[in-house]
């Protein structure tokens, strides 16, 4: 008997092939949900701002404790992302680069801060260095002070952030692997100058990324500065402790104003991080553009 023929409708491979109404439905959720979520959040923070008008704003801005706050959270921020860029080369160049005993356990380590609360480490840090706590007996006997300090507050958002930096190098130097290295040290090149002209501007997109995020978070960290603060206002309170205090007494002009900073800072980390996000996508070849 002769064959039939059966057409067999072919399966649809391309997921952009969904009825319009499908996608419409799902474009309209995502849109609502970030209009909600990030948008009117944003609008808020700002026309609670400017409800009192700009002279308002800007005199809750140039208040003594709103500016002892912005210098505090922008020290802090230097020292946590300045001490993290040097963590997270050294930690990215020998997780990527090297096979050591122990090389699983200095992943875990790195990713550590993801998985702890912020509050905890904080806490961590008082039973460490508090005046009860394992070290803290020595450290009044020698007259240093670490908590309800600048030193306690850098150290707590540094743990917090050290993941940044190197989560960022990792994957990248990774997929770049030893290739150029080597053979620049073939070719009679020192170890630093390996280093500054073939590792450094093969990776200096995914460095300004790490230190993009890491910033952000320095300078937005609540938990674990809240703990180690002491919250004393004027010298241990950085912007987000800030905006708590003022939310809290009901001075709303002021407190908002500060978060407008907060967002605007994240406003800025957003379109920095796009623009970054597109050297990264196109093979960190700065030179083509």
């Amino acid at each position: 008997m002769p064959e039939t023929a059966i057409a067999v409708p072919l399966e649809r491979t391309d997921a952009r092939s969904e009825p319009r109404w499908v996608r419409g439905l799902l474009i309209g959720f995502t849109i609502l949900f970030l209009t909600v979520f990030i948008v009117l959040p944003l609008v808020i923070v700002f026309a609670e701002a400017f409800a009192r008008g700009a002279h308002a704003y800007l005199a809750a801005l140039a208040d003594p404790e709103a500016l002892s706050a912005i210098k505090l959270t922008l020290i802090v921020a230097v020292i946590s992302v300045g001490l993290n860029l040097v963590f997270g080369l050294v930690a990215a160049w020998a997780i990527a680069k090297f096979e050591f005993p122990g090389k699983t356990l200095l992943i875990s380590l790195v990713d550590l801060p993801f998985s702890v609360s912020p509050v905890i480490s904080g806490l961590v840090f008082v039973l460490l260095f508090g005046a009860q706590g394992f070290l803290g007996p020595w450290l009044q006997d020698h007259d240093i002070q670490l908590l309800f300090a600048l030193p306690g507050i850098a150290l707590a958002t540094t743990f917090v952030t050290f993941p940044f930096v190197s989560r960022a190098l990792i994957p990248l130097m990774q997929e770049q692997g030893t290739a150029e290295e080597e053979a620049a040290l073939s070719l009679g090149a020192s170890g630093l100058q390996t280093f500054f002209r073939v590792t450094l501007p093969n990776i200096k997109w995914g460095l300004l990324y790490g230190v993009l995020l890491c910033n952000a978070r320095a300078m937005g960290e609540f938990g674990a500065v809240s703990v180690v603060s002491g919250h004393i206002r004027g010298e241990t309170n950085t912007m987000p402790l800030l905006v708590e205090i003022l939310y809290n007494e009901y001075q709303f002009v002021s407190a908002f104003a500060i978060a407008s900073l907060l967002a605007l800072l994240a406003l800025v980390t957003l379109v920095a991080k796009t623009i970054l996000e597109r050297h990264l996508d196109e093979g960190q070849r700065p030179s083509e553009h």
